[in-house]
């Protein structure tokens, strides 16, 4: 087993369905031209993604039943170091349509059954003994039913290494009072985090540096295509990312974590970090399966992401 440079670690992984139309409608019946399975899901994808860009790594999860067996499968496939922990429940099944016509992409979420204390217990004791050697670690994802909202919180109890924290809502607000390297939600989870609308940049800029003078050091907002923000406690910067044909959106903000994470303990700034998970993000939107990524054509497209100061 390598020692891990970097944990990636979360409760609610999926077994994904992708799904191509030619055209798709709702209420008419239709026929895939293909369709693909994979391993997915936030901490999945995390995972993946770090293995890809050749990080030192390990992926910690739960899963369970068949479709547990799968990801597990896969993982084996691919190479991919990780660490489980079995659940009575199996993984959920999450669906992906493309609609090849006009681009859109449509996101059936199957949420997470519920685990028990023992099972989360387990799950933080594998965490703790992974953690307590890596120089980063990634908790990302929703918490399934029965976890307490202040879970990750408590892992970062057992995290003594920088943290990236990919959550949202009252998981994250606890999260950051114990005080984070870096958090990464999107501009909706952001709206969502701090309890009000963000509709200018006014807006988001304020809800951003609420969230550092909470304890975050940096705050990360992705929003799709258009640019990404980041700030410190004094400055504030806009990402913006190079164009690309777009084929599936789906894992983009989780290799963007993922990108940051590699990069850093390869001795990158933090602005250079982002970067370059801006990079994986990019080349991410243009692969039909999430996560798989290409270590040189990340690069390249993180040399085109343009960094600018606010404020």
């Amino acid at each position: 087993m390598i020692v891990p440079l970097i944990v990636a670690a979360g409760l609610t992984p999926a077994w994904q369905q992708i799904m191509r139309f030619d055209g798709f409608r709702p209420g008419e019946v239709h026929r895939a031209i293909d369709v693909q399975w994979c391993a997915s899901g936030k901490v999945l994808n995390v995972g993946i993604a770090l293995a890809h860009l050749g990080a030192a790594s390990e992926t910690i999860s739960l899963v369970g039943g068949t479709t547990g067996e799968q990801i597990q499968r896969e993982f084996r496939s691919l190479g991919i170091e990780a660490s489980w922990v079995t659940t009575q429940a199996p993984t959920r099944v999450c669906t992906t349509i493309l609609d090849l016509k006009t681009g859109a992409a449509t996101e059936l979420v199957e949420n997470a059954a519920a685990v028990d204390r023992a099972e989360l217990d387990a799950f933080r004791s594998l965490y703790a003994a992974r953690a307590a050697h890596a120089q980063m670690a990634i908790l990302t994802g929703s918490l399934p039913a029965g976890a307490p909202h202040v879970f990750f919180r408590e892992l970062l109890d057992d995290t003594a290494c920088p943290a990236i924290v990919d959550v949202r809502g009252p998981e994250l607000l606890a999260a950051i009072e114990r005080g984070v390297f870096l958090v990464k939600p999107n501009r909706e989870e952001l709206a969502r985090t701090v309890g009000r609308e963000i509709t200018g940049d006014a807006q988001l800029h304020s809800a951003m540096l609420e969230l550092n003078d909470r304890g975050a050091e940096w705050v990360v907002i992705s929003d799709g295509s258009r640019p990404a923000w980041a700030s410190s406690r004094e400055q504030v910067f806009r990402l913006t990312p190079p164009r690309v044909e777009p084929v599936n959106p789906i894992g983009s903000g989780d290799c963007l974590a993922a990108g940051i994470a590699w990069a850093l303990p390869e001795g990158s700034d933090t602005l250079a970090a982002i970067r370059l998970g801006m990079g994986a993000a990019a080349f991410n939107v243009s692969q039909l399966l999430p996560a798989r990524l290409d270590r040189d054509a990340v690069a390249s497209y993180a040399a085109d992401v343009t960094c600018e100061r606010v404020r």
